[in-house]
């Protein structure tokens, strides 16, 4: 009885460690972390854009996305906080296009201006069939 007990206890343990690393990693999209300032505007199986909007000042919270193209609207000067706390900053002015590998951040707009960015996250493609 004593092994049966802690074969179910383990199984339990199990199941729900795998269920808060789910969470964990679904808590990492923006469009679910940071509505305020991430929203969906085309989806498929190859492509998610995404338009960002920051009010001067404004942070968002630590999220990821994947490989992608970030279009700028408006010039920008922000602040990434990388997850071990080290920082990066960036501008760019609007109308410039440059490619941005996948990591997580945390943004901060560091300008007094608002900011507008159309990001095009690629997608995974599986492999083709021969």
């Amino acid at each position: 009885m004593k092994n049966l007990t802690l074969l179910i206890m383990s199984v339990l343990l199990t199941t729900l460690a795998l269920i808060f690393a789910t969470e964990t990693a679904t808590a990492q999209d923006p469009v679910k972390v940071d509505p305020k300032h991430y929203k969906v505007e085309f989806e498929n199986d190859q492509v998610r854009v995404l338009r960002i909007s920051y009010g001067p000042h404004e942070k968002s919270v630590m999220h990821e996305h994947p490989d992608s193209i970030d279009i700028f609207l408006t010039d920008l000067y922000v602040k990434f906080t990388l997850p071990d706390g080290k920082t990066e900053e960036m501008r760019a002015k609007a109308g410039e296009t440059r490619w941005i590998p996948g990591g997580k951040h945390l943004p901060e707009n560091l300008s007094d201006q608002p900011l507008e960015v159309i990001l095009v996250e690629l997608k995974t493609m599986p492999a083709k069939a021969k």
